[in-house]
């Protein structure tokens, strides 16, 4: 809250409950510009209200590490959700039922027996980092709708 927007006449209090940084770009050799959200309780009198704003603001940071901002925090849009929505994939029939039945059975076995997935397992299943380690303890289900389809041979 900066203070020419405290009244003095009201006494007005705030607190800052979140702070969420989206985005650090380089906008210069030595000059940043960060995009970040704010939220804030802020009091007066016996009203309390919850704010969030989104500003950039720009530094400057020198060789020694010492930093001053440039640009005083501007209103920024609030980021939101993209309303992307991908698209399902589906079966081409370009992979045989037999093709599909064993590697669902490889897939289900595999994964039974290392449900945490870890790089050595995958080095010697699967060339060119393919597939991430998983890394998580967790417990093999089920697949839910696999899609085959065939690239190259």
């Amino acid at each position: 809250m900066n203070v020419d927007t405290i009244k003095t006449d009201i006494p007005t209090s705030s607190a800052v409950t979140d702070v969420i940084v989206w985005n650090i770009e380089q906008s210069g050799t030595d000059t940043f510009s960060a995009t970040y959200e704010v939220d804030q309780q802020i009091k007066e009198g016996d009203q309390t209200n919850n704010v969030t704003a989104t500003y950039t603001v720009k530094v400057h940071g020198d060789a020694d590490g010492d930093m001053v901002i440039v640009q005083n925090p501007t209103l920024s849009s609030a980021i939101a959700k993209s309303d992307y929505e991908s698209k399902t994939p589906e079966a081409d029939n370009s992979v045989d039922a037999d093709t599909i039945n064993n590697a669902t059975a490889f897939l289900e076995t595999f994964f039974k027996l290392y449900p945490t997935a870890a790089e050595k397992e995958l080095a010697y299943y699967v060339s060119g980092n393919v597939h991430e380690p998983i890394g998580r303890n967790h417990v093999f289900s089920e697949l839910v709708n696999p899609i085959f389809t065939k690239n190259g041979n």
